[in-house]
């Protein structure tokens, strides 16, 4: 079993950044491939960015392509979320989550075995 807890949300700035942590504990991460969703208040969940394992491929939803940059580290076991360029349209709870391996199928949250409580992020002037 993995316990994920998420960081770093706060209220910025439009054109702000922030970087979100997802620290586990319980199991390693090297087997899992991490992704990082968002959720704002009656909408879907949706998926941003996923990082593979072993290659360490990384993908990323069109709305943060080119903003965002996921990250690993495997010996802190913890994962990164790098976001610049911040927009209102930003603003949700980002969640951390894990599946085994690859990133396949990364867009559907019923894939993901396990799940942080998810941060804040605010962008707003």
């Amino acid at each position: 079993q993995v316990q994920l807890v998420e960081s770093g949300g706060g209220l910025v700035q439009p054109g702000g950044s922030l970087r979100l942590s997802c620290a586990a504990s319980g199991d390693t991460l090297e087997t899992y491939a991490i992704a990082w969703f968002r959720q704002d208040p009656g909408k879907e969940r949706e998926a941003i960015s996923c990082i593979s394992t072993f290659n360490s491929n990384t993908y990323y939803d069109n709305s943060v392509k080119g903003r965002f940059t996921i990250s690993r580290d495997n010996a802190k076991n913890a994962a990164y979320l790098q976001m610049n360029s911040l927009r209102p349209e930003d603003t949700a709870i980002y969640y951390c989550a894990v599946k085994p391996t690859t990133c396949n199928g990364y867009g559907a949250p019923s894939t993901f075995l396990y799940w942080g409580l998810g941060t804040q992020v605010t962008v707003s002037s």
